[in-house]
């Protein structure tokens, strides 16, 4: 018997003729036979997905992996221009900027409709409440608004009918961020879009995807993203031209 006390690790062993991931073998059971999304869900969430699921992670990986110059791009041009011999070093300096502001911003979203669902309260009235709160202490509201795409975001449409069209997903938590949209709304006195990373936290949790655990897949995907910014680089130098940028719209004073 084991000691429960003890760490132990399920995700990887090894013997002289197989190396295993979980309990499947990588040379004879995986290598060939799945795809990198199907083995990433499985590593990472221990358990087989179904076809739908990988559509619809595939979907956000897709979605997720370039938002061009914003500032996780920058700021692998900007490291990689500083340290062309460290190509990681850049890749890695990008996927710092995927937090609770831009990219990974779905986690924060999933975790507001999770507490309006399991609230004790009407959903409306839930919701209602959070907002306020949110804009009382002049915090953004997660998983809403963007600056180019108005009124709506064409991605969360896009992504919305992919999730529903999958066999298995049931769409509660889509409906309920539609409904907080409405809600949201109302209460601004305006139209506020539906974002991407709010979308992409709606199809999460319809897979099983746990709030904690969802910015991992933004970091996945955007870091092929990011490889395409330093190829990109390579051919056509840009981190020099927005240092000099820099320079030239904030003078010292």
């Amino acid at each position: 018997m084991s000691d429960p006390k003890k760490p132990t690790t399920r995700l990887a062993t090894h013997t002289n003729e197989e190396l295993y991931y979980r309990d499947d073998g990588l040379v004879g059971t995986l290598m060939g036979k799945v795809s990198f999304t199907e083995m990433m869900f499985l590593h990472i969430m221990g358990r087989k997905p179904t076809k739908g699921e990988i559509v619809i992670l595939d979907a956000v990986l897709v979605t997720l992996m370039e938002h061009g110059l914003t500032p996780s791009a920058i700021s692998t041009r900007l490291t990689y221009h500083s340290a062309p011999e460290a190509l990681q070093a850049a890749v890695a300096a990008g996927l710092l900027n995927v937090g609770s502001q831009f990219v990974g911003t779905m986690e924060n979203a999933a975790k507001l409709l999770m507490v309006l669902l399991q609230d004790d309260v009407s959903f409306d009235a839930a919701a209602r409440r959070e907002i306020r709160a949110l804009r009382a202490s002049k915090k953004p509201l997660p998983g809403f608004g963007h600056h180019l795409h108005k009124p709506d975001d064409p991605r969360t449409a896009r992504l919305f009918e992919i999730a529903l069209s999958q066999e298995g997903i049931d769409g509660i938590y889509i409906d309920a961020m539609k409904r907080l949209s409405g809600i949201i709304d109302e209460e601004m006195g305006r139209h506020l879009t539906i974002n991407a990373t709010g979308a992409v936290a709606a199809v999460l949790l319809e897979i099983g995807v746990e709030p904690e655990i969802m910015r991992g897949f933004s970091v996945i995907s955007r870091a092929a993203g990011l490889v395409a910014h330093i190829r990109e680089e390579q051919s056509i130098p840009t981190a020099r031209l927005i240092w000099d940028v820099v320079e030239e719209a904030i003078p010292y004073v």
